[in-house]
């Protein structure tokens, strides 16, 4: 036993040492340093160029080029990939799969596709046995006979699936062999169709804090400034059917894309790794380094406050009205997954300070402000003490 804990404590190690060569770089800069004469030294900046294409539907940002999409995403876990849960690896477990294939080998993603199967076909077996147990009592209650029933309701611990009929003879030598160079040539005639995703608030953080991303328009396929991309971000939260032509004169201060871009920039300007939090009921989640170091410590809520309550009367769409009962689910969802709850309270500025040209431009944003608070989960019988 101590033999199999140590060889884990190994592999734990050297997988954390290549994560660490992998992801050294927390943003995308890279800061290098190099030594002149009389012992002086400078420091070189290397800024990657990237390229996306702004999507109003999906309200994203989708970067195309793997480089692009391996920069952005190993230096500061930046981007989901369109094809898989976070990392974009679409085309690496692919070729896993095919190479799997080849040496008769089942794939993690398979096993778990597998048993989700069996799941199901339990769940469907179990719900018809207890449909045909309550038939039978009903039927036997109708003629006034004894229930003498048969049917067993199967348990998670006593079900087995049923077994399938055995497939032909195993393929001949020359079978297996032409088969492994179909495959082994199928291998590279795999085209990657993935794509990195990017949020508004993603993009528009790198766009401005590192200027290391350009943003392609879908229409013209040319370069947008900074004031249309601006103005893009904020228009596609916007009711379409009401827009007016001229978008400037429907932006308001409590637009989403602000709201949210607010709280996105001061945990990003503090050092945190912000994921979407959309699986655990929140907006977003905190990691200290990554998704591919530790789970995430903190899931953050963000709370519009208005600075004047008479611009709560016309909301834009987007903003919530929390009540307890919410609040308390929530909280609930996230300490059972070992989360602290944060309520981030975004003041909105009154739009008789910020105008409607000052929305037009982000020096608006010097006008917002955070706040926050922690919220825990009081459990009577845990802290009497």
């Amino acid at each position: 036993m101590s033999r199999h804990r140590r060889s884990e404590g190994k592999k734990g190690g050297i997988r954390r040492a290549e994560n660490n060569k992998i992801y050294a770089h927390p943003i995308p800069l890279v800061f290098l340093q190099s030594y002149v004469a009389l012992g002086l030294s400078r420091h070189i900046v290397l800024n990657p160029c990237c390229e996306g294409y702004w999507d109003p539907l999906t309200r994203s940002v989708w970067v195309t080029n793997p480089k692009d999409s391996a920069i952005l995403w190993q230096r500061g876990f930046f981007g989901k990939g369109n094809l898989s849960r976070s990392e974009p690896s679409w085309l690496s477990r692919q070729v896993n799969a095919r190479k799997a294939a080849l040496s008769g080998k089942v794939t993690s993603e398979e096993i778990t596709t597998k048993r989700r199967e069996q799941r199901k076909r339990f769940k469907m077996d179990r719900a018809n046995a207890i449909a045909a147990a309550a038939a039978e009592a009903e039927e036997a209650f109708r003629t006034g006979k004894t229930v003498t029933s048969s049917i067993i309701i199967p348990s998670g611990a006593t079900w087995k699936p049923a077994e399938k009929t055995p497939e032909k003879g195993p393929p001949t030598i020359s079978q297996s062999n032409n088969r492994q160079e179909e495959d082994s040539g199928d291998l590279n005639s795999i085209v990657d169709v993935e794509h990195l995703q990017l949020t508004p608030q993603e993009a528009f953080f790198l766009i401005w804090c590192f200027d290391c991303l350009s943003i392609m328009s879908p229409q013209t396929d040319e370069g947008m400034s900074l004031q249309e991309i601006w103005i893009a971000f904020q228009t596609c939260y916007m009711d379409q059917r009401g827009l007016n032509p001229e978008p400037a004169l429907q932006l308001r201060p409590d637009n989403p894309f602000l709201v949210n871009y607010v709280a996105y920039h001061h945990y990003r300007s503090l050092g945190w790794t912000i994921k979407s939090g959309v699986k655990f009921c929140v907006d977003y989640l905190l990691y200290k380094r990554g998704p591919v170091f530790d789970h995430a410590e903190f899931a953050l809520l963000i709370c519009p406050t208005y600075e004047d309550l008479a611009d709560s009367d016309s909301p834009t769409r987007g903003t919530r009205d929390i009540s307890w009962s919410w609040l308390s689910t929530i909280n609930r969802v996230n300490s059972q997954v070992m989360k602290t709850l944060i309520l981030c309270y975004v003041t909105i500025p009154s739009s008789a300070l910020v105008t409607t040209e000052m929305l037009g431009s982000p020096k608006c944003l010097a006008y917002y402000s955070v706040r926050e608070v922690t919220v825990r989960r009081f459990i009577p019988a845990r802290m009497r003490d």
